[in-house]
Order: structure tokens, then C-alpha cells, then sequence
């Protein structure tokens, strides 16, 4: 047996005996444990809930009586989001942005019900999920095993002993490094076992928990590594632990919340009335298709006339008001399509700040990871938006295109049309997105990890020649 592994195996049993650090560790671990369980089942809640309130809605829809078409665009529907078959582990920012649009013509809502804006203030700490716990509370769990692992055996001089019997300060750092890596995959192993058996049940992909596990499994074995480093380098236990818990309070607490705030005074977002105001004077420019007569839609009209080869519009064998909502959806649809773009565009700058200091705080490497695979990051919200937009769109076209086709036909100042054909329009599915459809956006956040784990890896090789020369 290898003198790294008999190091290791004594710090094992150093630890073992340690009665605060084993308290500590399975308070840990049930915790784990008790917010992956309740995550699955506010998940299942959460769903079924959805689910019921999407039948009753669409139930409710088909169930309305005959009517003029746009009648019908104006009472639209709702839609909700599912909810992401890992977004169990890892909320991310679905508490945030809300989970349900409310789809009509000439209008392109934002999503509401946010549950942040529905709780209290501790949600905007974290809510209890098993991401929260490895990546915010894991972290001070190592630091409290691992602060000592070297300092302690210099300040009661046992490392002299050592290393005049022959080990070497690489077997020492090597020793000190494996044992302390086995705990700190010890301690996310509750929650790698919940990920494993999640994915066995068919409800999650493969590469998506194997990619969640490899990318925790690196943020624990970073903090181990520089729990240990810090240790062999600052020479006194309590100098350590005081170094180290500032480095947890930097890099975990401080940066995090700190960094979106210098994100938003950089490039600041449009307020809701300056988008408002903004979006009602750029539909006053393209005139109201509720008018078929406005003198915005001349042109239109002229060219539906050569088209049809007709020379008045009662002459047309279609609804000429019918088009004229055809063309003006078309047109008020790419006005909101534009001002989500810029919208977007502005929150990926901010985003992308953010992204850049992972360097310096790689908790934000690890919830890059962490909320891409889960389906609850950023990107996962803008594809519910594009895909509720879409299905909104062609709705509300198809409805359109019902008035200019079929009202011509039927006589009376109120026509309408059996409400049958409201059972023909389809229903929304949101298709879920792939996290891995876009690798890219996980190369950097592993890089950064890894990128950590490499720099640590030099400074222990530092700190062995360090432990090796004082042995001289």
C-alpha cells in the first residue's frame, strides 16, 4: 500500500472520530435527502396541477358556442409551462419568470404567476433544492473537514515525523488530497444516487444526469482541494479556517449577488412603460386592422383587389375585413417579435457579464451547468416563450382566416360560425428542450471548473515542495 493511501486512510480515521464533523456530515446528507424527496413531490404537485388547469381551459375553449371568429381571438386561452423532468434538482430561475401566458391577437404577453412574486423574500436566497444544498452548504461542510488536514499535522509537528521517516511532501499533499476528494464525493453521493435512480425510471436522459453528476462531482472536489491546499499553505489551523471561510463568503455569497447588480447599472433593461410606450407608438404607425377602411391598409386593400382581379371589395369572394386582420397580425406580431429580441438581447449581455467573472466565482460555473441540464435556465424560458408565441400566432391566424372565408356565406349583422371549428384548432404541447441540443453553452462553465481544479493542482504540487524543503 502506497504511502498516500495510508495517509489517506489515517485522515479517514481522524475524521471518523471527529463527532462534530459526523454530525455534521449526516445533517448534511439527510438534508439531501429531505430536499430532493420534497423537490419530486412539489414537482408531481406542481404538474398535475398544470396539467388540470390546462384540460380546464381547453375544455372550457371547446366549449364555447358559435360565434364570430374574432370574438373568439380576443377571449384566447392560456398556456403553462411543464415543468423540466431535472428542474426537480435545480429550480433555477423558474421561480422568476413565471409559468403561464395568456395567448390572444394583436398581443404578445409576458409569462405571469412568478412563485417569487407569490412568497416571501427567503426565496431570493435559495430555494431548498439539492443544487442549493451542494452548492451553497456542501462547501462549508469540506471547508470544516479539510481546514486542519495539513496545519494540524504541522502544528502538533507529526508532519516533521513523517517526513523524516521517508514520505515525501507529494506523498503527503497526495494523501491529504485523496482523502479528503473520497468525503467530499462522499458527501453529494445521496444526491447522485437520487439523480441515478431518477434517470433508471425513464423520466430524465442518461447524458443529461451523467453530465449533472461529473459537473457537481468537480465543484466538490474543488472546494476539497482547496480546503487542503489553504491548510498546507497558511500553517495554522485557525489561519485556514479564516481564509477559507472568506474565500466561501467571496466566491459563494458575495460575487453571486453582487454581480448581477453591476450587470443591471451596466446595461440597464427597458422599464415595462417604456416598453409599452415604446411598442404603442410603433403600432400606431402600421394604422388599426380592426378598420378595414383605415388609410394605412390602402395599399393593402389595392393589392387584394389585382390579386382577386376585382375592382370594389364587395366584390371580393372573401371577407376583405377578414384579411385586413390577417395582414394586421402579421404586422403587430413582428413589432412585439422585434421588441422580445431586443429584450432578450439586452438580458444576455447582462447575462454574459456574469458569465465572464465564473473565473473568479465558479458557483456561477456550476449553476451554468447545473440549471442548462436541469431545463430551468435562462434559455430553456426564452424556448417556452418562442414556442407559446408560435403556437399563439398561428392560432390567432387560423381564426382570422375563418372570418374571411367563412362569414361571407351567412347573412345577419351578427354572423357567426358553429363552434365546432374551434374544436378543430390544436392545442399546445410544449416540446421540451434538449439541454445538450446546445453543447456550446456548457463548454465554458466546465472549463471554468476544470480550469479551477488544475490551478489548485499546481498549488499543491507548490505546497509539496514547500513540505518537502522544510524537511531539510
Amino acid at each position: 500500500m502506497s504511502a498516500a493511501t495510508l495517509i489517506a486512510r489515517e485522515e479517514w480515521r481522524v475524521l471518523a472520530r471527529n463527532r462534530a464533523g459526523l454530525i455534521a456530515s449526516a445533517l448534511l446528507v439527510l438534508l439531501i435527502l429531505v430536499a430532493s424527496f420534497t423537490s419530486l413531490e412539489r414537482r408531481s404537485a406542481i404538474e398535475a396541477d398544470r396539467e388540470r388547469y390546462q384540460t380546464s381551459t381547453d375544455e372550457t375553449f371547446d366549449a364555447q358556442p358559435d360565434r364570430h371568429p374574432h370574438r373568439m381571438v380576443h377571449y384566447g386561452q392560456f398556456v403553462f409551462r411543464p415543468i423540466a423532468p431535472l428542474a426537480f434538482f435545480d429550480a433555477g430561475v423558474d421561480s422568476f419568470t413565471g409559468n403561464t401566458i395568456f395567448l390572444e391577437g394583436h398581443r404578445q404577453n409576458s409569462a405571469n404567476f412568478a412563485e417569487a412574486r407569490q412568497s416571501s423574500l427567503l426565496l431570493r436566497f435559495g430555494q431548498l433544492t439539492p443544487a442549493f444544498v451542494l452548492q451553497t452548504l456542501a462547501p462549508l461542510l469540506i471547508i470544516f473537514l479539510a481546514f486542519a488536514s495539513v496545519a494540524r499535522e504541522n502544528e502538533r509537528a507529526t508532519l516533521k515525523l513523517m517526513l523524516s521517516q521517508g514520505v515525501s511532501g507529494r506523498s503527503v499533499m497526495a494523501g491529504k488530497l485523496l482523502g479528503h476528494g473520497a468525503i467530499a464525493l462522499g458527501v453529494g453521493l445521496p444526491a447522485f444516487a437520487v439523480l441515478i435512480a431518477f434517470a433508471a425510471t425513464g423520466a430524465a436522459e442518461w447524458a443529461s444526469v451523467a453530465l449533472m453528476i461529473l459537473g457537481y462531482a468537480a465543484w466538490l472536489l474543488l472546494w476539497a482541494a482547496l480546503g487542503v491546499v489553504v491548510s498546507a499553505l497558511a500553517g495554522r489551523p485557525r489561519d485556514a479556517l479564516a481564509i477559507l471561510i472568506g474565500l466561501w463568503m467571496v466566491i459563494v455569497i458575495l460575487l453571486p449577488r453582487a454581480l448581477p447588480e453591476a450587470a443591471s447599472a451596466q446595461s440597464q433593461l427597458a422599464t415595462k412603460i417604456e416598453t409599452e410606450i415604446a411598442l404603442h407608438r410603433d403600432l400606431l404607425e402600421i394604422g388599426d386592422s380592426h378598420d378595414p377602411d383605415d388609410p394605412y391598409f390602402n395599399d393593402f386593400r389595392d393589392q387584394v383587389l389585382a390579386r382577386y382581379g376585382v375592382e370594389t371589395v364587395e366584390e371580393l369572394p372573401v371577407q376583405y375585413a377578414g384579411l385586413v386582420s390577417i395582414e394586421g397580425e402579421r404586422l403587430t406580431t413582428q413589432i412585439y417579435a422585434d421588441a422580445a429580441d431586443r429584450q432578450i438581447a439586452s438580458e444576455s449581455e447582462q447575462n454574459a457579464f456574469v458569465h465572464a467573472f465564473s473565473i473568479v466565482s465558479p458557483l456561477i460555473a456550476i449553476r451554468q451547468v447545473s440549471m442548462a441540464l436541469a431545463g430551468s435556465d435562462p434559455a430553456a424560458h426564452y424556448d417556452f416563450l418562442d414556442q407559446a408565441e408560435n403556437f399563439r400566432y398561428d392560432f390567432v391566424q387560423r381564426l382570422n382566416r375563418m372570418q374571411a372565408e367563412l362569414l361571407p356565406g351567412i347573412e345577419g349583422e351578427d354572423p357567426r360560425i358553429s363552434a365546432a371549428y374551434w374544436q378543430q384548432i390544436p392545442r399546445f404541447a410544449y416540446d421540451t428542450r434538449d439541454p445538450l441540443a446546445r453543447p456550446q453553452s456548457l463548454l465554458w462553465p466546465f472549463a471554468v471548473l476544470l480550469g479551477w481544479l488544475a490551478v489548485l493542482a499546481g498549488l499543491a504540487f507548490i505546497a509539496a515542495r514547500r513540505i518537502g524543503k522544510s524537511a531539510r
